[in-house]
């Protein structure tokens, strides 16, 4: 089994990948539009409130993980689930953090805790939540 995270976007996914892609290193490996979406339900089908120039389906990279993603109706964003980065500075962790919290939502703000060096959690500018995180090692319980 295999699970990859799918993130819907409102309208934005182009640019978020873009923003993925300068800040993190992400990688685009595909994306499809609705323009080119075949069959029955070709463009000509399309929802109301969905841009036919939208992304249908992409994929790409962050680290060694494939997310897909694509443009849809407006959703609320959701406080359970987060991407957690995993870095290995405290540079890296405070860079990351103020890049992609940037015009976002903050829910805890970058700093040392008990369990890293570095750790932030907060919803970027396109409504996706981060945590940012520098561990400390931790001793494994005997």
């Amino acid at each position: 089994m295999k699970v990859n995270t799918y993130l819907n976007f409102p309208g934005n996914c182009q640019e978020a990948m873009s923003f993925y892609e300068k800040h993190l290193g992400a990688k685009v490996l595909m994306k499809s539009t609705f323009a080119e979406m075949g069959g029955p339900n070709g463009p000509q089908h399309l929802p109301p409130g969905l841009d036919r120039n939208g992304i249908l389906h992409a994929r790409f990279t962050l680290g060694d993980t494939v997310i897909m993603a694509s443009d849809g109706p407006k959703a609320e964003p959701m406080r359970s689930a987060y991407i957690s980065l995993s870095v290995d500075s405290n540079e890296e962790a405070e860079r990351i953090y103020k890049v992609l919290a940037e015009g976002g939502e903050v829910f805890m703000p970058m700093g040392e805790q008990f369990f890293a060096h570095r750790f932030g959690q907060f919803r970027d500018k396109f409504g996706i939540n981060w945590m940012v995180i520098h561990e400390k090692p931790m001793q494994r319980p005997a």
